[in-house]
């Protein structure tokens, strides 16, 4: 499938832009509502560039065809009370792109997701590939049902549905990463007491995952893109500060942390801004996971580039 033509939604997003440049000389697609992509991507012959909305499937049209391979990043992140928006914007704008797809006819689907859609998960039970999780976040019980739309109706049209469920990616250029090392560099990075566990994966390995996903033959259902490293989050934060020589992250009680969300929820209602930090960020963040990458291994990437993050952490 190499001479395909892919289409990346969220193609002027953080992973999303990733993506876009990491394949920049392959046939692409690439959707972008309000944010414009990098300038080395708007030149390029074999790019074709979008100004799409999913909440109006007429705008899609255009950009899907031709398209074989659609990758699903767009989603809102940073926005005041999620529990508003993302019903709508994690389903019904998924619809519409599913629609469309199905009407181009496209051969495969790839939706971006994690591994939180199955609960907490720990390196002792870790997720497995099921679609009958329980999440307790906004965000993951509004995937899970994009995940379960995505495979029935792909099944229904005979199209490869893909959910490719993340770890966390880290390196230079995750906004997340960066954003840690800016506090940090001021001594102003927190984190809650309890241990959480993480699963990382390099950006490296997990754009080289995604290419594996798009290009290779037979490739459907559900793949937990993870490293072998076994680590909590506040481990993984306190390591990274020690490497940039940054203060330890403070350890705060959890009512702090939520204090300072509805502080950026109530800031972004009022303001029309962005907030960095929602409750249900919160939420979601203080639950572990962890995954099986047994198929990963076996079907996508064989060899990781960076094992764990300490052999990673020259991209940071």
């Amino acid at each position: 499938m190499n001479n395909q033509t892919i289409l990346i939604t969220g193609a002027a997003g953080n992973l999303g832009g990733l993506l876009a440049n990491f394949l920049q000389d392959r046939n692409l697609h690439l959707l972008t509502h309000k944010k414009e992509v990098t300038e080395n991507l708007k030149n390029c012959p074999n790019i074709n560039i979008f100004k799409a909305d999913l909440a109006q499937k007429e705008t899609l049209y255009s950009a899907m065809k031709g398209v074989d391979t659609v990758v699903h990043f767009a989603g809102v992140l940073f926005k005041a009370k999620p529990e508003n928006f993302l019903p709508t914007t994690n389903t019904l704008y998924f619809t519409n792109l599913l629609d469309v797809a199905i009407e181009q006819k496209v051969k495969r689907i790839i939706l971006i997701s994690f591994p939180h859609v199955e609960g907490e998960t720990t390196p002792e039970n870790p997720a497995t590939g099921h679609l009958d999780g329980n999440p307790t976040s906004v965000h993951a019980i509004t995937r899970l049902q994009e995940e379960k739309d995505m495979f029935r109706r792909c099944k229904e049209a005979n199209i490869e549905a893909v959910s490719l469920r993340l770890g966390m990616v880290y390196g230079k250029g995750i906004l997340m990463i960066d954003a840690a090392d800016f506090f940090g560099k001021f001594c102003l990075l927190g984190v809650w007491k309890k241990p959480t566990y993480v699963h990382l994966i390099s950006k490296d390995d997990f754009l080289t995952a995604t290419t594996a996903a798009i290009e290779k033959e037979n490739v459907s259902g559900i793949y937990h893109l993870g490293d072998e490293g076994v680590q909590t989050l506040q481990e993984f934060l306190d390591r990274i500060a020690q490497h940039k020589g940054h203060c330890k992250p403070w350890r705060m009680p959890k009512w702090m942390i939520m204090t300072a969300a509805q502080g950026f929820e109530w800031f972004s209602a009022v303001f029309g801004t962005k907030s960095p930090l929602t409750k249900d960020f919160i939420k979601i963040g203080q639950a572990s996971y962890y995954s099986d990458t047994t198929r990963m291994r076996n079907e996508l990437l064989p060899e990781l580039k960076y094992k764990t993050f300490e052999d990673g952490l020259e991209i940071f």
